[in-house]
């Protein structure tokens, strides 16, 4: 037999077979093929996808004059080379099964929504490229997922058949004869056609025999096998309605079927990692509902710009040199046409095939062999076509379907009567809805579990990139418009989870906002007000198009009126986008974005809790009925008695029960779907609640942070009364719940002030919450954190619930299960149970600071004292551990601190009297007290080491420590214990503490407690030169100890007058210290025979004297400062007259009278002694000794005459005058000073 060959080509399409079926090739079986037309260049890439095709082997030539009629010896026995052809007497079948196109998108489910714009079989995409070319009809279902179009043959005559028995689909019946084609039916097929259908079967089959020898076979066999090749295309190929087992259907009938819902729906779809390889819908004793991916190869194929997935049958053959070539069977008397040269050019190019191999026949005989080059096919002899027009035909029909087909979920129907030229799209499920009558959808079902699995597959990929978040929210939006839930409850529970999964809500980062800002989802908008306008702007951009509606027809969603506009380059553009920039909503908010996730979760829960039969007699509960969340009063005396409180909050935390193997409080089987549903449900409402808590809590919203937390943790002890086991992440969140209600805990112990607005927040429940509550009651009673999230009244019993809380949450921490991988969390609550311990510690410190006031007697230490202060120490000992724990030298120093100071209180308690209630001596309780007290405070300046490492801490131990050191010191000198201890040694513990104290007077560093720092500073200077003036008063007959004594009273109390001039706030102490040291000056004057001593000793008293006018001065400023502010009073309101003079400046009046009536005595005998030497002095007195005399005397004569009764700010004044002008003339008389 001799070959006509128009070429040689070459091509590898790798085929891979598993023996159990379909294998996936991979992105590894490519072939690019550029085929070209003229000076034009279409563009086609092929690439297996799947094949369950062995590798294509060398066909059989047949001898000439073979005669197909009779049929070989192999006729219809399966054969592995034709694939599922070898099956079926029709060698490849034409006609396509309705749901083809889903069975190849749920094999492939990652190309579909995005990557690939048609999956079809390929018969349709050659009947919809011929349209122009065929006066045939065209009838196809099309459904859209994301950017795809699913393309199926709709054989309405079928369905109308089928319809006559069931009554459904009766409306489109009518519809049809109505508007469409009345004259139109199914025409029986010629005899002709049975034969040509039977030769090219044998043709087939004698190919791959090889022997081409022909076998007798019985003609009673002939006649059978035509009559089912007669059959086969009379056959039905529409399935019944899919629809899910019945729920009470019979036990044996439940274990043979299994539903699409629990085959299908993902219990948990974000943790676990497992589920990613999605089970399939279908089992396979459902096979013939049509819903398998049974072609013999699938195929990426790309032409020109447009993705397609397409199934094929063709048998393809190897050549020897050709090793791969389709095999075609002629009437040698019947020219090809156009029709058939596109049907053999787009199979080779959408299978990749180079060649084609003729084999032409008469009257069943074998002629002879050509072999035709796939580019050389559109220039065959009557069946020239233009692969340009062709091109422009496959983009002007996607073009139209993706701007009119925008409605996932919706199943349009594409129609062209037969040898009519207008083709329409119509939406049927509109149609349906519109239709008076109740109908199924056949496609209902499938589109909506497709939507599911695309949308399921792009969840798993949506945790790298929230890009798809848009996109996977409509899918299963549109997925649960389509189903019942009363049929499909489980899907629609999955659906509504992972729509809750969506949203995140922990903080987005502003790279995931940005991304997801520009996330596309479908044009199928979120709200029907955006799918209005929508409508409305496509509707006007069609008004001057070809898209427009015909008048005679308004149901139609769009018309092409004429086949011919197809072949005009890009006639039809698309006017709405397929995946136009919608972005998914998300919010700010985290309310909002909570608010959404438990909206979600509550319509899941509705869907689990329909079908799960109750079996316990639970009361009904009524949804709109609160559930209150009620507070307790707590006595001061019974708040803290339940100690064991602690192991209520941990009775849920065992990390592995008991596996339940009964049915759970609602009925639920453990390990159903339902039972699985619930965990991931209630653990997600319970983080939502967590964050919503969280949030309030940010907000300074006690009430309704406490609210919130309370339902997190129902939620979680429903999840614990569900589970078996709980795992880590698990235990990590549940201590994060009561780390969180411990932190409000204690912000509602610290903010009384607002218990009312606190409490109305925490009754407040939305209908929302309510719901969620009764379905969480059916399977808990949802007590078991009740004392952790009650709002009591009273704080004492807030802090310890808190610290309770951040005990429990430890605890948990500690547990084998987590102690490895705690951690910074661990560090967190060991920070918080430190905070609260030392809360506590201060409670009860200031407890004890109050009962110490109330006292009216302090001659003992009560029982009750002493109890409140073994608390305080106890918790103060128990922080500090906590953050000893941790390294937290800055909060062990504040508790040691605090510690310091309780040790003061204690030592103040022990404060003896006598029996007229005045101050005893210094007792040794005090001292041991007070010096436990120093011990704390140098314990936390050595867990600072530097003051660098926390100033503001460092300041306030110090302050403190020099605070103890200056009070011990007081007490001693004030209240001396001499009964026994001598003088001597309690003066040497009086200057040891007192210049300690000075030690930690920081006068150098700039800050609020500088002027602090001064005044102190300057009132230990006086106090220990009040002490050495006393000694040297007091000292007889050591001279040498004398001398020091002065010598250091001389200088402590230069330095205290020093420190008081410079903080100008502390006139009465100043002048008080001025007095005392005239009064020094004086006692040594006392001493001195020598006129010239004495005078010398009292010019230098009245030097000091003189300096009081520093002092008189501020009293002065302060005064009239004071007068100032009474007069603006009295002039805005007349009720401000009774105001007491000593409130305005704080100048204590009284003691300004007291010094002043020291102050005026010893000035005016320090002038008399002056005045009397050096007029009795026997040397002749200079010039400037009469000045100085002179002024003396005027001084001195005028405060003689003073008026005793004047007013204190005219007496101020009146001294200031008299300082001045001694101050003067002494200044003269002495330049050099």
């Amino acid at each position: 037999m001799s070959f006509s060959s128009a070429g040689d080509r070459e091509a590898d399409i790798p085929l891979d077979m598993d023996d159990s079926g379909l294998t996936c090739a991979g992105d590894t079986s490519k072939q690019d093929t550029m085929i070209c037309s003229g000076s034009s260049e279409i563009k086609s890439r092929a690439v297996v996808k799947y094949s369950a095709a062995p590798p294509p082997t060398s066909y059989a030539v047949l001898q000439e004059k073979t005669d197909l009629k009779l049929p070989p010896a192999n006729w219809l026995r399966e054969n592995p080379q034709l694939g599922s052809a070898g099956t079926t007497v029709l060698g490849s079948s034409s006609k396509s099964k309705p749901f083809s196109s889903f069975g190849m998108a749920y094999d492939f489910i990652d190309c579909i929504g995005d990557d690939v714009d048609v999956v079809s079989d390929s018969e349709n995409i050659k009947k919809l490229l011929k349209i122009p070319y065929s006066k045939s009809h065209v009838s196809m279902a099309v459904h859209r997922v994301g950017r795809t179009l699913l393309l199926d043959e709709l054989d309405i005559q079928e369905l109308f058949r089928r319809s006559s028995q069931t009554g459904d689909w009766a409306w489109l019946k009518e519809f049809y004869q109505r508007l469409m084609d009345q004259k139109w039916q199914r025409k029986k097929k010629s005899k002709e056609h049975w034969y040509q259908k039977a030769i090219l079967s044998k043709f087939l089959y004698y190919s791959i025999n090889g022997d081409g020898a022909a076998a007798p076979v019985p003609k009673d066999m002939v006649d059978e096998v035509e009559e089912e090749i007669e059959a086969e295309e009379l056959r039905s190929s529409w399935p019944t309605t899919l629809t899910t087992p019945d729920e009470d259907d019979s036990a044996p009938a439940k274990e043979e079927s299994v539903s699409v819902d629990s085959q299908f729906a993902l219990g948990h779809v974000s943790s676990v990692p497992n589920e990613q390889n999605l089970p399939t819908l279908f089992n396979e004793g459902e096979n013939s509902q049509g819903l398998r991916n049974d072609f013999v190869r699938n195929i990426m194929w790309t032409f020109e710009d447009i993705h397609m997935l397409v199934g094929s049958n063709m048998p393809i053959f190897g050549g020897g040199r050709y090793p791969a070539v389709s095999l075609r069977l002629r009437d040698n008397n019947k020219p090809i046409n156009i029709l058939t040269g596109i049907d053999y050019w787009l199979d080779n190019l959408m299978c990749n095939v180079p060649e084609l191999v003729m084999c032409f026949h008469v009257n069943g005989i074998v002629q002879k062999y050509e072999m035709i080059k796939t580019e050389d096919i559109p220039h065959l002899e009557n069946s020239t076509f233009s692969t340009r027009v062709i091109k422009d035909i496959a983009q002007n029909i996607l073009s139209f379907l993706k701007s009119n087909c925008t409605k996932e979920g919706h199943t349009y129907w594409l129609f062209k009567a037969s040898g009519s030229d207008i083709v329409k799209l119509y939406d049927l499920t509109t149609l349906c809805e519109e239709a008076e009558e109740e109908c199924q959808n056949p496609f209902t079902l499938p589109v909506a579990v497709l939507l599911y699995k695309v949308a399921s597959n792009l969840m798993l990929k949506a945790h790298q990139n929230r890009k798809h978040y848009g996109t996977v929210r409509t899918l299963l939006l549109n997925c649960i418009k389509l189903l019942d839930q009363d049929k499909h409850p489980q899907i629609i529970a999955s659906a509504n989870y992972m729509l809750s999964e969506l949203f995140q809500l922990d903080d987005p980062t502003e790279e995931d906002e940005g991304e997801s800002l520009r996330a596309g989802g479908s044009e199928d908008s979120y709200s029907d007000e955006e799918r209005e306008e929508e409508e409305e702007l496509t509707e006007e951009s069609d008004e001057n198009s070809s898209y427009a509606r015909s008048q005679r027809d308004s149901k139609a969603v769009a018309v092409i009126r004429s086949v011919v506009e197809l072949s005009v380059p890009e006639k039809y553009k698309s006017t709405h986008q397929i995946r136009p920039n919608c972005s998914f909503p998300v919010s700010q908010d985290k309310e909002e974005r909570c608010r959404h996730v438990l909206s979600y979760v509550l319509k899941s829960l509705k869907a689990v809790d329909l079908t799960i039969k109750k079996e316990s007699d639970l009361p009904a509960a009524d949804p709109n009925t609160p559930i209150p969340l009620k507070y307790e009063e707590r006595s001061t005396t019974g708040a803290c008695s339940p100690e064991n409180d602690i192991s209520l909050l941990l009775e849920r935390t065992g990390i592995v029960h008991e596996d339940q193997k009964h049915p759970t409080r609602s009925g639920m089987i453990p390990g159903s779907w339902q039972h699985r549903m619930k965990m991931q449900l209630f653990l997600k409402a319970s983080k939502a609640y967590y964050v919503l808590s969280d949030a309030a809590t940010n907000l300074l919203k006690y009430g309704r942070a406490l609210r919130y937390i309370k339902l997190a943790l129902q939620c979680y002890d429903a999840y614990c009364s569900v589970s078996g086991t709980l795992h880590p992440h698990v235990l990590h969140f549940h201590s994060q719940c009561l780390s969180l209600c411990g932190d409000i805990q204690l912000m509602l112990a610290q903010n009384i002030n607002n218990r009312a607005a606190y409490l109305e927040e925490y009754n407040y429940q939305t209908k929302e919450d309510q719901e969620i509550l009764h379905s969480l009651h059916r399977e808990s009673s949802c007590q078991a954190f009740n004392m952790a999230t009650d709002l009591a009244m009273d704080p004492e019993y807030q802090l310890f619930v808190s610290c309770k809380c951040y005990e429990a949450a430890h605890e948990l921490l500690l547990c084998d299960t987590l102690k490895d991988s705690a951690g910074e969390q661990l560090k967190q609550v060991l920070k918080r149970l430190g905070n609260i311990r030392n809360e506590m510690g201060v409670f009860y410190m200031n407890q004890a600071a109050a009962m110490q006031s109330e006292k009216e007697v302090k001659k003992s230490v009560s029982v009750a004292e002493q109890e409140i202060w073994k608390k305080s120490f106890g918790f103060f000992e128990k922080g500090m551990k906590d953050f000893e724990a941790i390294g937290d030298s800055t909060n062990t120093a504040l508790l040691l601190c605090n510690t310091g100071r309780l040790m003061r209180i204690c030592a103040q308690a022990h404060c003896p009297v006598y029996d007229d209630l005045s101050r005893a001596e210094f007792s040794l309780e005090e001292a041991l007290y007070y010096n436990k007290a120093i011990d704390y405070y140098l314990r936390a300046m050595k867990s600072l080491t530097t003051r660098e490492s926390h100033p503001a801490v460092w300041d306030s131990v110090n302050w403190e420590l020099s605070t103890t050191y200056f009070t011990l010191a007081t007490l001693l000198q004030d209240y001396a214990p001499l009964s026994r201890k001598a003088q001597e040694q309690i003066e040497r513990e009086v200057t040891e503490a007192m210049m300690k104290s000075l030690k930690y007077c920081d006068l150098q560093t700039e800050s609020a407690r500088q002027p602090l720092y001064q005044y102190r500073a300057a009132t230990i200077h006086h106090r220990l030169a009040s002490m050495y003036h006393s000694c040297f008063r007091n000292q007889v007959g050591d001279e040498h100890l004398r001398k020091q004594h002065r010598s250091l009273a001389e200088l402590h109390y230069s330095k205290a007058v020093n420190l008081f001039i410079s903080l100008r706030d502390a006139p009465c102490e100043l002048l008080r210290t001025l007095l005392e040291r005239v009064a020094f000056a004086e006692f040594t004057m006392a001493g001195q025979n020598s006129s010239t001593a004495k005078l010398k000793s009292l010019t230098a008293a009245l030097d000091i004297m003189t300096e009081t006018r520093h002092a008189f001065q501020l009293i002065h400023k302060e005064l009239i400062e004071e007068e100032m502010e009474k007069e603006q009073d009295m002039t805005e309101s007349a009720e401000s007259s009774d105001l007491s003079t000593d409130d305005g400046s704080g100048l204590n009046i009284q003691e300004v009278i007291k010094l002043i009536g020291v102050f005026e005595p010893s000035f005016s005998f320090l002038l008399l002694q002056v005045i009397k030497i050096l007029t009795t002095i026997k040397r002749k007195p200079s010039g400037r000794d009469e000045e100085l005399l002179k002024t003396y005397k005027n001084v001195y004569s005028n405060l003689l005459r003073s008026e005793k009764n004047a007013p204190l700010l005219m007496r101020v004044k009146f001294y200031i005058e008299l300082l001045n002008q001694l101050k003067a003339e002494t200044d003269s008389n002495n330049p050099d000073s």
